[in-house]
């Protein structure tokens, strides 16, 4: 059975898009036939994982309004069994333009239906927000998968997510469920960094995964050459932390 995952966080800088392609790319390399879906009218996803799109290019935008089919749209990445749902920047005005659709909160829920026996995996890179283009990844997914950047200021909001999230299980999709907190930016010799683990430990309800993303330069770099950690730097700490953190996840199936 497909696995659909969105990866949210309302507070910008977390490893939303960090932890949708690397954490793709490890379970492609597993061999997990995966797709990631840019939800983010940023693009960055698309672009993280080396898709350089043209002024002609199509995206989950004109899926949503059923001007192209998600296969029309779906491009496939140089890493075997990753393929890439992008964004455009016509993504920016949806949470306006959908305000007043029918069934507003199932659009991409409807589309993702279309093409979810093709793969094992699907993870939603939303944005950092709580909008009509959030609510949608979260009410297409099944699991919900929240990285936590290990400082002080992300703890807030976290309370505000789950809300959301409940108000989505139980009036939108009651198949939801949270697969759990992935930590990232970890530094052990950072005492803050170990306070806000244990912090989320002892008062999140859900799973926090074993595997911490720590705070690596080669992660930041990777995007800006097109490829995930686990190609741009093989024996990074990052690589190894999105391997470990991808085989976790298949451990859960």
């Amino acid at each position: 059975m497909t696995r659909i995952v969105s990866i949210v966080n309302q507070k910008g800088g977390t490893g939303k898009t960090t932890t949708a392609v690397n954490l793709s790319a490890s379970l492609a390399r597993l061999g997990k036939k995966v797709l990631i879906v840019d939800f983010d009218p940023q693009g960055n996803a698309t672009s993280g994982i080396g898709i350089r799109l043209s002024d002609n290019d199509y995206g989950i935008y004109e899926v949503l309004c059923d001007q192209k089919s998600p296969e029309e749209v779906i491009k496939n990445t140089y890493i075997k069994n990753l393929d890439v749902l992008p964004a455009t920047e016509s993504l920016a005005g949806a949470n306006i333009e959908f305000v007043n659709a029918e069934n507003r909160e199932f659009l991409l829920e409807k589309k993702i239906n279309l093409i979810k026996d093709n793969y094992d995996y699907i993870f939603i890179d939303c944005p950092p927000s709580l909008g009509i283009i959030t609510i949608n990844g979260i009410v297409a997914s099944r699991d919900i998968l929240v990285p936590v950047q290990c400082e002080y200021y992300s703890l807030e909001g976290l309370g505000q997510l789950l809300n959301t999230v409940n108000m989505i299980w139980k009036n939108l999709q009651p198949d939801l469920h949270v697969l759990g907190v992935v930590l990232t930016m970890y530094h052990s010799r950072l005492k803050l960094a170990r306070e806000v683990v244990n912090e989320v430990r002892k008062n999140f309800p859900y799973r926090v995964f074993k595997t911490f993303i720590p705070r690596n330069i080669s992660l930041a770099e990777a995007p800006s050459f097109g490829k995930s950690i686990i190609d741009y730097a093989t024996s990074s700490s990052g690589a190894k932390a999105y391997n470990n953190l991808a085989k976790e996840v298949i451990s859960f199936e």
